[in-house]
C-alpha cells in the first residue's frame, strides 16, 4: 500500500514537473529555422546538407527539450540580404521561430543578426565569415561557431608566408566578406613581412575570371589569394589552370575551400592547395563516426558547415535544457556560459561577443594518388588552437565587451 502511495506521488511530481517545464516553452514547442543558400553559389557549401545536419542534431538530442517538441524549418535567401530579411521577420514575427541559424553569406548574416538584436531572438551563424558578426555589430544574442576571416588568414595566410610566400594579389568577392577576408589577411601577411601588391574585385556569381586572373598574373606576385568562396573558388582554380598560372610559379591560396568544394573540383584539379577548416571528417575516430552517419543521409561527408551547424543546433538545446526556458535572455546567458563539447569542436568556449573558440585545421589537399578512400582527401597539416586563430574579444571592438 505504502509502496504503491509512494509510486503514485512520484508520478504526479514528475508530470507536474513536465507540466511546468513544458508551460515555460513558449508556443508548446522549440523552432530553429535554417535560413541558407539552397540553389546558387553556396549550395554545396552548406545548403540542404546543413539542413539535414540540424535534423541529425534534432534527434541525437531525441527530437524534444523540456519535454515539448524541436522543429526545424528551413528556407534558400538566394544569397539576397533583403529576401533574407523577410523571411528572418517573418519566423520570427508570425511563425514563432525561436532562433535562425546557418546563414551562409555575410551580409545576409548580418542583415538578420540586426534583425535578430531588435527582436531580442537567437541567431547562431556558422555559414558566413565575416568577422565584423562578433566586431563592431556584435549582439548579445548573436553567436559565430564554425570559423571566420581572422581564422582563415591565420591559417591559409601565415602558412603561406612562412612557405616565401611573401607578395599578395587578391582577387575578392565584391561583398562584406570578400572585404573582410581580403583585410584579415593582408593584415597578417603584412604583419608577418609580406607585402600586398594588388587587388581586383569580382561580382558574386562570377562565371569568366579571366581578366582578373590576367590582373594577377601580371602582378608578378608569388602568392594569388581567392578572398571568395563556393563555385567562385572552384571556378578560378580551373580557369587559373587553363591559364598556366600554377605552372609559372605562382601559388594559388584558396581562403576559404572546403571539403565540398575539392570534391566538387576533384583532386587532380585541387592537389596541392593549402586551406583551413574547422573540423575534418577523417581526422579522428568520433569524426569518422559522424562523418559516416552524416553520408549515409546526405550521400556526401561533412564539411566545417555541416558539422558546425550539427554543434549550434545540439548546443543551443542544451541551453533550453539547462535554462528552463526557451525565452531569449536566459538562453543567450546559457550560450555564454556553457563549454562546447561535441564532435565538431572538442572542446570549445564561447566568449562575451558570441565568438566560439575552437581549433582549426590547416590542410592541405591530397594528389590523386595519395588518397586512399572516397572523400579522403586532405593531410592535416597543423592545429591551430582557437585562442590563436580567433580575435581576443577585448580587441574585437565589440562594444558589449569592456575594454
Amino acid at each position: 500500500m505504502r509502496r504503491n502511495l509512494i509510486a503514485s506521488l512520484a508520478f504526479l511530481l514528475a508530470g507536474t514537473t513536465a507540466a511546468f517545464a513544458a508551460d515555460a516553452v513558449s508556443d508548446g514547442k522549440v523552432k530553429i529555422g535554417i535560413l541558407n543558400d539552397q540553389s546558387g553559389v553556396y549550395a554545396d557549401f552548406g545548403g540542404k546538407s546543413s539542413v539535414e545536419a540540424a535534423k541529425m542534431a534534432v534527434e541525437d538530442f531525441g527530437g524534444k527539450v523540456l519535454g515539448v517538441p524541436v522543429e526545424i524549418v528551413d528556407a534558400d535567401h538566394q544569397n539576397k540580404p533583403d529576401i533574407a530579411s523577410n523571411i528572418a521577420r517573418q519566423w520570427y514575427d508570425t511563425e514563432q521561430v525561436d532562433a535562425i541559424m546557418e546563414l551562409t553569406t555575410s551580409s545576409v548574416a548580418l542583415a538578420v543578426q540586426a534583425i535578430a538584436k531588435e527582436k531580442k531572438k537567437i541567431d547562431i551563424v556558422t555559414g558566413a565569415a565575416t568577422t565584423e558578426l562578433t566586431g563592431k555589430q556584435c549582439s548579445p544574442y548573436g553567436f559565430h561557431w564554425a570559423y571566420d576571416t581572422h581564422a582563415l588568414a591565420v591559417g591559409t595566410g601565415g602558412a603561406l608566408v612562412k612557405q616565401g610566400g611573401d607578395t599578395w594579389f587578391f582577387l575578392t568577392a565584391d561583398y562584406a566578406f570578400g572585404y573582410s577576408l581580403e583585410q584579415q589577411t593582408s593584415d597578417f601577411v603584412t604583419a608577418n613581412g609580406g607585402k600586398v601588391v594588388g587587388s581586383v574585385r569580382h561580382p558574386l556569381s562570377t562565371s569568366d575570371f579571366s581578366s582578373f586572373l590576367l590582373q594577377a598574373q601580371s602582378s608578378g606576385a608569388k602568392v594569388i589569394g581567392l578572398a571568395n568562396a563556393g563555385l567562385d573558388t572552384a571556378n578560378a582554380i580551373k580557369q587559373a589552370a587553363e591559364f598556366g598560372i600554377s605552372q609559372g610559379g605562382q601559388h594559388l591560396a584558396a581562403l576559404l575551400f572546403t571539403l565540398a568544394e575539392v570534391h566538387g573540383l576533384g583532386l587532380q584539379a585541387a592537389q596541392g592547395l593549402t586551406l583551413t577548416e574547422g573540423y575534418y571528417w577523417n581526422r579522428d575516430d568520433e569524426s569518422r563516426k559522424f562523418g559516416k552517419r552524416f553520408f549515409e543521409r546526405t550521400g556526401k561527408m561533412p564539411n566545417m558547415i555541416h558539422a558546425g551547424t550539427y554543434s549550434a543546433v545540439t548546443q543551443y538545446l542544451k541551453a533550453v535544457q539547462k535554462a528552463g526556458t526557451d525565452e531569449t535572455e536566459a538562453v543567450a546567458k546559457a550560450l555564454h556560459e556553457m563549454p562546447v563539447e561535441d564532435v565538431f569542436a572538442g572542446k570549445g568556449t564561447v566568449g562575451p561577443n558570441g565568438r566560439m573558440f575552437h581549433d582549426m585545421y590547416l590542410l592541405q589537399v591530397k594528389k590523386p594518388e595519395e588518397s586512399k578512400q572516397p572523400w579522403d582527401y586532405f593531410n592535416v597539416l597543423a592545429t591551430i588552437p582557437g585562442k590563436e586563430a580567433y580575435i581576443d574579444p577585448a580587441k574585437s571592438g565589440c562594444p558589449l565587451v569592456t575594454q
